[in-house]
């Protein structure tokens, strides 16, 4: 018997390997390890059924899956890391805008990203999501609403065993999902972050956790500002852009609806409502790790401050890191740590690893080019939403606020103009500042900016800009690489195969000297002060009052700089313009200034005078509109 049991153990040593192993598992060390095969992962496509329709035709959305082949052969099954995505076959995915590639029989080769060249060895399946109306999906693009976030949900609800896949687009035979263990993490950056949030905010089983990298939580706020239009367009033009034109062709309805939802007037209508998932915070069950640029004037930080403000207040787990770039992904600044930080999430996350990463400090800002600090809890510990008074010329030192102020709008001039001029009066501003600091100052979070202002003309749009006014260097957020520079070395992150190599392009920060550092904007239409429903023309002369949202912030001022607030008309580049040409009188004893300072009502100097230091250097001059692409 004891030469049975032995015959016995060594044939289950032979079938699993030594323990703690690829088949007892790829956790080791309180990490998984890469021991699974890249090269001989299971690649599969399947279609699956969503639940809606299209002009009474069923939506089946794709889904592209790479999976280690050895669990599954040895029953073990195993979660998923997904990205739901618009971009893989029209504009491509990361740095190097990478596509799904297909072979011969139309079996994935090339999965965008590094996401499977480095998780798949680590016992994780990977699955890109085509979103409805793009690639190999059916239906129509309908921009963040019910058929993009039903069409991801159904993934998972298909990877939970609650929902049925098809081996083709047309149907075939059925496939299950026995491979799958039903947790799914969700991650993407922008368009694909954004459905991460939505899919989120569904509350549906199974999602774990979401990466969110520079994404959007209200699809409203990435067209208007409390009414100001961002820019001309609607959420039509964003479909084109990702459909291909025989699809944009058979979905004339959907098209119209997205135009006809989308007013220029900024009216909150039905249809932005609907692509609110702030509304959906209570449903998340999933963790949540955010990422964002500072500097993104693309998807502009108010969407992950007010999303971050909603999970918060419930009490969701969640992670942060800002930094001080524009659109760009962390794998693209801050590489080796990125992925490391990544992997230890997924792992706590999917695999129940208990690595500490909850434990941890949740922030991660970058103070300057590089250069990093951590806190406990975001905003910052000991930030107090702080009231800060305004007097002509002067921010704070003051017991109230008193006084009239006025400028004209100019289209032509932005923020960047408007700093470069904070010492010098122009008819197209106002300005408010500190004198010069003796201590640091830092501002953390979201503040806001209450106004009593009346208009020479029926419409008039404001904007309200912080400014840290000192020289500095830091990422050129407004060069081409938004505070990157793509290099030509590349380095390797996971296994690869000829047609997906997972090697990558290395990147460096791309540095600029300035004078003056715009942190934190917000933008106005006047006309909606009575409510974002409805705008109304102004009564020339009548005094109004409306709170602008000053996005989401961590920003240090240096002691020897200034801290400066800018109310001007149009933010060119930013905004549109309204139909007339306002001249605006600003009442400041019926103003209000909130700021998150850390230290609260300690953190400004009392009674300073204002001291106008030596005229900043011009900073860089912003190059275009915002662009119909959310790569």
């Amino acid at each position: 018997m004891a030469i049975i049991a032995t015959l016995l153990f060594a044939f289950a040593a032979a079938l699993l390997g030594p323990v703690g192993t690829a088949w007892a598992g790829s956790v080791q060390n309180g990490a998984s390890q890469p021991v699974y095969s890249y090269a001989d992962a299971v690649r599969e496509s399947v279609w699956v059924d969503t639940g809606t329709q299209v002009d009474g035709t069923p939506v089946r959305v794709a889904a592209d899956i790479i999976r280690p082949r050895e669990p599954a052969a040895h029953g073990r099954r195993i979660p998923v890391i997904m990205d739901a995505s618009p971009y893989y076959s029209c504009c491509g995915r990361g740095n190097e805008s990478q596509v799904k590639t297909y072979d011969a029989n139309g079996e994935p080769v090339q999965f965008p990203l590094y996401y499977d060249n480095y998780f798949v060895p680590r016992g994780y399946a990977v699955v890109l999501v085509d979103l409805a109306g793009t690639n190999r999906s059916d239906g129509c693009e309908d921009v963040g609403g019910p058929l993009e976030v039903a069409g991801a949900k159904s993934v998972i609800d298909w990877l939970g065993g609650r929902a049925v896949a098809h081996s083709s687009r047309t149907g075939g035979t059925e496939v299950k999902a026995s491979w799958a263990n039903g947790s799914v993490g969700m991650i993407g950056k922008s368009w694909d972050g954004t459905i991460a949030n939505g899919v989120a905010a569904t509350g549906v089983d199974g999602l774990k956790t979401i990466v969110p990298i520079s994404a959007i939580s209200s699809w409203y706020d990435y067209y208007r500002s409390q009414g100001a239009p961002l820019y001309p367009g609607t959420p039509a033009d964003l479909a084109s852009y990702v459909e291909d034109p025989a699809t944009t062709a058979n979905c004339a309805t959907t098209q119209a609806q997205l135009a006809a939802g989308a007013p220029y007037s900024g009216d909150w209508t039905p249809f932005w409502q609907q692509r609110d998932y702030v509304a959906g915070a209570d449903k998340v069950k999933a963790s949540v790790f955010v990422v964002h640029g500072l500097q993104d004037l693309n998807v502009r930080t108010v969407q992950f401050g007010q999303w971050w403000d909603a999970l918060a207040a419930r009490g969701v787990p969640r992670k942060i890191w800002l930094s001080q770039t524009g659109h760009v992904d962390p794998f693209d600044y801050r590489r080796s740590a990125w992925v490391d930080t990544l992997h230890r999430w997924f792992d706590h996350y999917l695999m129940g690893v208990d690595n500490g990463i909850d434990r941890e400090p949740m922030a991660d800002v970058e103070r300057a080019p590089d250069q990093w600090s951590t806190d406990a809890k975001w905003p910052a510990p000991g930030t107090r939403l702080t009231t800060v008074h305004l007097n002509p010329g002067v921010l704070g030192g003051s017991s109230s606020n008193a006084g009239t102020v006025g400028f004209t709008d100019d289209p032509s001039r932005d923020e960047n103009a408007w700093a470069a001029d904070v010492d010098r009066d122009t008819p197209d501003k106002t300005v408010f500042s500190t004198g010069v600091l003796d201590h640091d100052v830092r501002l953390s979070g979201s503040g806001d900016l209450t106004l009593t202002v009346s208009s020479s003309t029926t419409s008039a749009h404001l904007s309200a800009v912080l400014v840290d006014v000192g020289p500095a260097v830091i990422r050129d957020y407004l060069g081409s690489g938004e505070g990157i520079t793509t290099l030509t070395s590349r380095s390797c992150w996971g296994e690869g195969t000829p047609g997906d190599t997972g090697c990558f392009l290395d990147t460096a920060a791309d540095t600029s000297q300035v004078g003056a550092t715009v942190f934190s904007r917000g933008w106005i239409d006047l006309g909606h002060h009575a409510s974002l429903d409805q705008g109304q023309p102004l009564t020339p002369g009548a005094p109004y009052r409306m709170t602008v949202h000053l996005s989401a912030a961590d920003h240090v001022v240096p002691a020897g700089h200034r801290l400066a607030l800018i109310v001007a008309g149009t933010d060119n580049g930013l905004i549109d313009p309204p139909d007339t040409k306002p001249t605006l009188t600003v009442d400041l004893s019926h103003c209000e200034l909130r700021l998150p300072l850390v230290g609260g009502t300690r953190a400004l100097p009392a009674g300073q005078p204002r001291a106008a230091a030596s005229r900043p250097a011009p900073l860089s001059v912003l190059t275009g509109r915002q662009s119909d692409d959310l790569r």
